[in-house]
């Protein structure tokens, strides 16, 4: 046989593997989806969490929280909290856990399209975006430009097509909204308008959310409807660390857990500055400011959905500055995932915020051991897992598209080994062994388990260096933009039907033009 036709063949068959990957699988087949079991990362064992929840229950006991509005106050008190005499609400023990056992378990959290739907509980791991970042960085030159509202719905278009981001937190703030109302609504509304995946996003106000809720009945359909499959979910950093109450955050909080939102309850101290440098110091306080949210919330509607937003994040103690691409990040958000499973609570930790200004090898390295590490302890909603840099000061569109494939690769590792009398392979390695050819290139296991267990990166370089050659030397970044620039230009959800856009455009201010939106 002559070498060309060998080689030619050779490369037939590599085309025939191509073709057959490039062939969409159905989602259930998928090698890698939403909802994954993690757990097999813990970094706390038993009786390490069982010390932590003993701390956190004798800090909420004895040390109390400050600053809480009336309302809270006559919530909580009536549950059996008790307001000491330096004016700090202080959570017996008997509350807390009676709290934990009755609150909220195994809600989903759901799309405006069903087949987005997340079941965040047990070690199921969700990744999606989040932040208030307020620059755009230009991933070219690294220039950073103020975020705004066509951005916010750019990046939700983005979302929307990556199949590894399962839900869209609200990723920037909208620095062209200058009224804080209109900057609430509009958020709001571009999200939802560009993902019909499940959306977050926040409010500094009570009378913000009660508007934002009657356009968000208008397109579920009715109120009714609304409560039925609440779309949106509330981040709220109802604390300001250490342990106060965030006076204008719990009005907001309050109006939306009673309109039947989701709401994350978020603590965010940074550790060495607004929580104890030691990391399980830091755990612990975070820990005990959820559980007071948890109160809380329940004191208000009992049963409320709530997730467990601890975030702990990490100071460089150097300086002072917060550095959310270091290991003791991935390390805290790790051991928080474990305390939401201690409870048997839905939880939500972020992980994934490069300190790098630009998306660069450092934006790599930090991004990839963060992902891995956290979907690995089986955490339920990883936030902020995408786009994000300079420690959530910056966002970059083309990061989505190269996080989408990180967040992939990392989700493979959540899957972990299947071991099993056909993935065993004995008979496989007796037929290619004794009746040949010799390797399994062709073998039908191996074209039967090609899309099914090995996940295959859209952007990232898998080339061989003749090939990368002819590609004109394409990086990572090259491939992003262009397939950034590909889903803007053709990617224009319609999953609110014009007639139900029309009606909010005609009872709201919305700011975002019908052109910005690719309708005419």
């Amino acid at each position: 046989m002559s070498v060309e036709p060998l080689r030619d063949r050779r490369r037939g068959g590599r085309d025939a593997r191509r073709a057959l990957r490039a062939e969409p699988l159905p989602h259930a087949e998928r090698p890698v989806k939403g909802g994954l079991e993690g757990g097999r990362y813990q970094p706390l064992g038993q009786r390490d969490m069982e010390r932590i929840h003993d701390a956190a229950l004798e800090i909420l006991e004895t040390v109390g929280l400050g600053q809480a509005i009336p309302s809270c106050v006559e919530a909580v008190t009536a549950a059996g909290g008790e307001m000491n005499s330096e004016g700090r609400l202080l959570l017996p023990r008997a509350l807390v856990e009676d709290t934990i056992a009755n609150a909220a378990r195994r809600f989903p959290l759901y799309g405006q399209d069903p087949k987005h739907d997340m079941e965040p509980w047990d070690k199921k791991v969700y990744f999606g975006t989040a932040g208030a970042a307020v620059h755009v960085i230009d991933p070219v030159t690294g220039a950073y430009r103020d975020s705004t509202l066509k951005d916010l719905y750019d990046m939700a278009r983005l979302v929307d097509s990556l199949e590894h981001i399962h839900f869209f937190q609200r990723i920037l703030v909208a620095r062209d909204m200058t009224d804080p109302f209109d900057l609430d609504f509009n958020t709001c509304y571009a999200a939802v308008s560009g993902t019909s995946k499940h959306v977050g996003t926040s409010w500094v106000h009570e009378d913000h959310v009660k508007e934002s809720l009657k356009m968000l009945h208008e397109i579920a359909g009715g109120e009714k409807a609304w409560r039925a499959r609440p779309f949106v979910s509330q981040t709220n950093c109802f604390v300001v660390p250490p342990m106060k109450f965030a006076e204008d955050s719990c009005g907001a909080l309050e109006t939306a857990v009673r309109g039947g939102m989701p709401v994350l309850l978020l603590a965010a101290g940074q550790a060495g500055a607004t929580s104890p440098a030691a990391i399980a110091g830091a755990v612990v306080q975070e820990v005990a400011e959820v559980l007071a949210g948890l109160v809380y919330v329940n004191a208000i509607v009992p049963g409320a959905p709530a997730i467990f937003g601890t975030w702990p994040f990490v100071s460089d103690l150097r300086t002072g500055a917060m550095s959310g691409g270091s290991g003791e990040q991935a390390l805290l958000m790790s051991a928080c995932a474990q305390m939401a499973r201690f409870y048997d609570l839905t939880g939500g930790v972020c992980a994934g915020m490069t300190d790098s200004k630009v998306p660069d090898a450092q934006a790599g390295f930090e991004k990839g051991y963060n992902y891995a590490l956290v979907g690995n302890s089986g955490a339920n909603l990883v936030y902020e897992s995408a786009g994000m840099h300079a420690s959530l000061l910056g966002c970059c569109m083309e990061s989505l598209v190269m996080d989408n494939d990180a967040i992939g690769a990392a989700l493979r590792t959540v899957r972990g080994v299947e071991v099993t009398d056909e993935s065993l392979s004995v008979e496989v390695i007796r037929d290619v062994c004794l009746n040949g050819p010799g390797h399994y290139l062709g073998h039908a296991q191996t074209l039967g388990l090609m899309q099914k267990d090995y996940v295959y990166p859209e952007v990232a370089d898998r080339m061989s260096p003749k090939e990368w050659e002819e590609s004109k030397r394409e990086v990572i970044l090259d491939r992003a933009m262009k397939r950034t620039q590909e889903i803007l230009a053709s990617h224009h959800p319609r999953h609110i039907a014009p007639e139900i856009d029309a009606r909010v455009r005609a009872e709201f201010d919305v700011k975002l033009p019908r052109e910005a939106m690719g309708a005419g």
